[in-house]
């Protein structure tokens, strides 16, 4: 089997993983924020949030790194001259900020100190999407 291929794969398994959380948690913020009031359910949705956080996402962002990096380093480390690549990267480092956004909003509503609304929370969730838009244009098209 070829190794870059393998690699590719893992690569592509591990962001679809990622933003798979990236989109789902801001939704259950939204239910825990409109449910504020309702201890029972609020309880269900910070355990939720919680398992989402760093049993899916932080690992799936990881090994989305882990095998980026190691893609790049098997084409070789010129490949970091190539504008399309460096864009990418830009991009994925902005997701990588969301992602840890999303964890400091998910520390303030378990400590009940969250200030943000549901429209907030309905609003970010664009975020990744847009992102994620970008991110396969480039690196299909390598427009650059």
């Amino acid at each position: 089997m070829n190794f870059y291929l393998t690699l590719k794969a893992l690569h592509l398994i591990a962001v679809i993983s990622w933003m798979a959380g990236l989109l789902y948690l801001p939704r259950i913020f939204v239910y825990h924020v409109e449910n504020i009031e309702k201890k029972e359910t609020t309880d269900i949705f910070e355990v939720m949030e919680k398992k989402l956080y760093f049993y899916i996402m932080r690992p799936a962002m990881i090994l989305t790194w882990l095998f980026g990096i190691i893609l790049i380093h098997s084409i070789g480390i010129e490949a970091f001259s190539y504008l399309w690549l460096q864009i990418k990267l830009v991009l994925v480092i902005i997701l990588s900020i969301y992602h840890e956004y999303l964890g400091k909003c998910l520390k303030s509503l378990k400590s009940k100190t969250n200030t943000k609304s549901s429209k907030f929370f309905r609003i970010i969730n664009e975020i990744p999407t847009l992102l994620l838009i970008l991110i396969v244009f480039i690196v299909i098209f390598k427009p650059m």
